[in-house]
């Protein structure tokens, strides 16, 4: 499979920077994350960040490899699954991480806090299992 190693590792490290920001954030209560507006700000920050950073890790395989073109955010993941690059399993979880970061991008003031909580505390395993897959598969 085709890659930048560079850019690669750049996207790579964004993520992993973005998740233990808010695992730092997740050891937080919920009450007093509701609390504290620059938390929530975090929080969506560090979830716009990684998963925008998942997606341009897909985009870079797919566009490097000649993959199918992806027609949106969310059928970039449904690509990589046809290129056996991440499971079924995870795809239709990751298709809603790509949809949710819509939503914090471009309805950004109709975006629960409590949700925003719910997903940092439950979801991002889900980032966490994508990048390990795609790791797995480039050294395959």
């Amino acid at each position: 499979m085709k890659f930048d190693e560079d850019r690669v590792a750049k996207l790579s490290s964004e993520v992993l920077k973005s998740l233990e920001g808010l695992r730092e954030i997740s050891d937080i209560s919920k009450e007093e994350f509701l609390k504290k507006h620059y938390l929530i700000a975090g929080a969506k920050y560090y979830l716009i960040v990684s998963i925008e950073a998942i997606i341009d890790l897909s985009n870079h395989i797919i566009s490097q490899n000649s993959f199918r073109i992806p027609e949106s955010y969310s059928d970039t993941f449904r690509v990589m699954a046809e290129a056996e690059i991440i499971p079924l399993t995870l795809t239709e979880r990751l298709i809603e991480m790509a949809k949710f970061r819509n939503r914090l991008v471009h309805i950004y003031w109709e975006v629960d806090d409590e949700l925003v909580y719910d997903i940092i505390r439950e979801d991002i395993t889900d980032i966490d299992d994508f990048l390990q897959n795609f790791i797995a598969s480039l050294k395959s």
